[in-house]
C-alpha cells in the first residue's frame, strides 16, 4: 500500500467517528472539559462556571461525556447527597488534540475572517 492510500484510510471519518467528535467537541462539552481539567466539580459549580448553559443542556452534556468515558460521576454521601464530576484518564488525553485545534483556530482566524468576508460579499452581490 502506498503512502497516499494509507493516509486516505487513516483520515477517513466514518459515522462512529463523526458521532464521537460531535459529542466531545461540541460547544458545551469543550467548556465542561476545560473546567474539569482544572479540578473536579459539582453540577452547580459547573453551572456557575458556564453561565450560558441551561441545566438541561449541562445534564445532557455530562451524560454524553460520561457515556463516552471522558467524564466520571461520583455520588458523595453527604447531606444532601452531592454528585462530583471529574475528567477520566481517557478524557485527559483529549487535552493535547483540543489545544492543537484551538491553536490552529487562533492562528488561522485572520485568514478565516478574510475568507468569510469574501464569501459574504459574493453572496450579497449574487443572492
Amino acid at each position: 500500500m502506498d503512502t497516499d492510500q494509507q493516509l486516505d484510510q487513516e483520515l477517513r471519518v466514518d459515522a462512529p467517528h463523526r458521532e464521537l467528535l460531535d459529542q466531545v467537541l461540541d460547544k458545551w462539552s469543550l467548556s465542561v472539559l476545560n473546567e474539569l481539567c482544572e479540578r473536579p466539580c459539582r453540577f452547580n459549580e459547573l453551572r456557575r462556571a458556564i453561565p450560558q448553559v441551561t441545566q438541561k443542556s449541562l445534564t445532557a452534556t455530562l451524560r454524553r461525556l460520561e457515556r463516552n468515558g471522558v467524564v466520571e460521576r461520583e455520588v458523595v454521601s453527604t447531606r444532601p447527597v452531592a454528585v462530583v464530576y471529574r475528567i477520566t484518564p481517557l478524557g485527559k488525553t483529549l487535552r493535547h488534540p483540543v489545544d492543537v485545534l484551538l491553536a490552529w483556530a487562533a492562528q488561522s482566524m485572520p485568514a478565516i475572517e478574510r475568507a468569510r468576508e469574501v464569501f459574504d460579499g459574493r453572496e450579497e452581490a449574487h443572492p
